[in-house]
């Protein structure tokens, strides 16, 4: 199978280059739990690619929570500080990341979280951040008016490289179906690698739908193979 040609690559963060789904699912279901409340997959999955704030929203309205949005984003933060400092890269990660800085790709980072968020996750893998050229923080940056499935930090994103490419020379990496819509949105081909409880009906839009990051064939999008 052949796709179109892309000259820059984007990646989302959570969920995709690292495992920390699993570290906030612990953190909203602690929570939760502390109401009496489930935090169910069904909710975890209509979250997936928001930002802070809209999952906060989201799930206080959903279990009818009794607190403001600052109250429940604040007992999170207590859990995440101590929880994400465990955070692992995902399967293939490193190696497809290093591969393409090695061979010149123009790559960058777009994901939901805000800028103290990834200082947290990534406290044990700063060195891997510098193999991008940029990372866009959706929930700081003020360009990024809304979350995805809203395409803007897709399209600020692209905007950041130097030579400011084409929205259709770039690939898209997402893990979720906010996501996988936003890259669409923006005129982007995207490779979803999403969690496996998710139904591959809602990635239809997908350019290509993986297991994981370890079956990514760079050459079907005209990027350099792996040596």
């Amino acid at each position: 199978m052949q796709f179109k040609k892309v000259t820059h690559v984007i990646f989302d963060l959570d969920g995709l280059l690292i495992d920390s789904e699993k570290l906030y699912t612990e953190a909203f279901e602690t929570v939760c739990s502390k109401y009496g409340k489930i935090f169910t997959w069904e909710i975890k999955a209509s979250l997936l690619g928001f930002q802070g704030y809209e999952c906060a929203d989201k799930i206080i309205k959903e279990l009818n929570l009794p607190l403001t949005r600052e109250e429940f984003m604040t007992e999170c933060q207590t859990i995440y500080e101590r929880v994400f400092k465990n955070v692992e890269l995902m399967p293939g990660a490193q190696k497809l990341v290093e591969h393409l800085y090695r061979k010149g790709v123009p790559i960058a980072l777009a994901t939901s979280s805000s800028q103290d968020s990834v200082d947290m996750k990534m406290q044990n893998h700063k060195s891997f951040l510098n193999y991008f050229h940029h990372c866009i923080m959706g929930s700081s940056d003020p360009d990024v008016t809304k979350g995805k499935p809203d395409p803007a930090i897709f399209i600020v994103c692209a905007s950041r490289f130097p030579d400011k490419p084409a929205h259709e020379n770039c690939l898209v990496f997402e893990d979720a179906i906010n996501g996988v819509k936003a890259a669409c949105a923006a005129n982007m081909q995207v490779v979803a690698v999403p969690d496996p409880r998710i139904d591959r009906e809602q990635l239809k839009n997908a350019t290509l739908v993986l297991n994981s990051l370890e079956e990514f064939q760079p050459e079907l999008f005209g990027l350099p193979n792996y040596d």
